[in-house]
């Protein structure tokens, strides 16, 4: 992309803790770039970044339209995501008028109005946590999360959606669809990140499955350097190494519940009186490993693009 005037960026979930290192980054290394945040919840408590002008709006149609007519944007962060959390078929709703009706407004806006580039946040979810997964997905193994687990249905469709709609645009507007494995960091709160803090924590003693964790910051500067150095395509974000269950709960310092698996349904229900939400859909994650391939990543950002190890990620969890 050309650096021949300033950019004005949209951020659209600046109340997340990602977008707001990720908006903290831009202005850092484009100090001449403008940048606004906006969100459908309250932006008036986030600390004052430099640069950044924020909004509170809700994701209708008229909202977005009125944005777009009156501010031009090159660049667009689609980073709002409702918590798989909260479970209930209201919630249930809500996230899939955010995840698929909002994303097809953002892309549909985008392509009215000239923006040049849309990078996406999806995850590693879309894959499914599966017995017969291979080592190592890469970018164009089949979506299966939703065939189990209709909580991630939303994350799924808003993937697809971004994805079908990149290719029949190329020739028209940049899409990038990132599909990070754990993002884990104290500024965030994540399933992952709440799960691995937590001594009530889950740990299967029939099940010691493999993860990747990338710290937040990490996660950040990958979507900064999207907006420049990524091209149209899908990227799945991860780190090198992996690590065990067991060994990344040792590291944070968390013991959590020992429990077999076939207890892990009824024990969860028990969980969630007590407010401990664990979606129903991370059990299966604490049962079979999911690793993705970062292959595609690495030609455009290199080998060693992060700051932290994985050990180190899970050590600042700690901290």
């Amino acid at each position: 992309m050309s650096e021949e005037k300033t950019k004005r960026v949209l951020i659209i979930g600046i109340v997340g803790g990602l977008a707001q290192i990720t908006a903290r980054l831009l202005l850092q290394n484009h100090p001449e770039w403008e940048v606004v945040g906006i969100d459908s919840r309250d932006t008036k408590k986030i600390q004052a970044i430099k640069g950044l002008k924020t909004i509170t709006m809700k994701y209708s149609r008229g909202n977005f339209e009125k944005l777009f007519r009156e501010q031009s944007f090159d660049v667009i962060y689609h980073l709002a995501r409702f918590s798989h959390a909260s479970l209930g078929a209201e919630n249930l709703t809500k996230r899939l008028e955010l995840s698929v009706m909002g994303t097809n407004r953002i892309l549909d806006m985008g392509l009215r109005f000239g923006v040049k580039k849309i990078i996406v946040l999806s995850t590693y979810h879309v894959y499914g946590a599966l017995p017969d997964n291979s080592i190592f997905l890469p970018e164009d193994s089949p979506l299966k999360a939703s065939i189990q687990y209709p909580e991630l249905l939303d994350v799924v469709e808003m993937d697809q959606i971004a994805t079908n709609f990149m290719w029949k645009y190329q020739k028209k507007i940049e899409v990038v669809v990132l599909r990070p494995s754990n993002i884990i960091g104290n500024q965030i709160k994540n399933t992952m990140s709440r799960y691995l803090k937590n001594h009530l924590a889950l740990r299967p003693i029939d099940y010691n499955p493999m993860f990747q964790f990338i710290h937040e910051f990490d996660m950040a500067s990958v979507l900064m350097r999207s907006a420049e150095e990524l091209p149209i395509g899908i990227y799945n974000v991860a780190t090198d190494d992996f690590v065990s269950l067991r060994k990344a709960l040792e590291v944070v310092g968390v013991k959590g519940i020992p429990f077999a698996m076939a207890a892990a349904g009824p024990l969860n229900k028990v969980l969630n009186k007590m407010n401990i939400k664990i979606p129903d859909y991370l059990i299966d994650y604490l049962k079979y490993s999911c690793l993705i391939s970062n292959k595609e990543l690495k030609k455009h950002l290199g080998e060693n693009f992060y700051r932290f190890n994985m050990e180190e990620s899970l050590k600042l969890l700690r901290a």
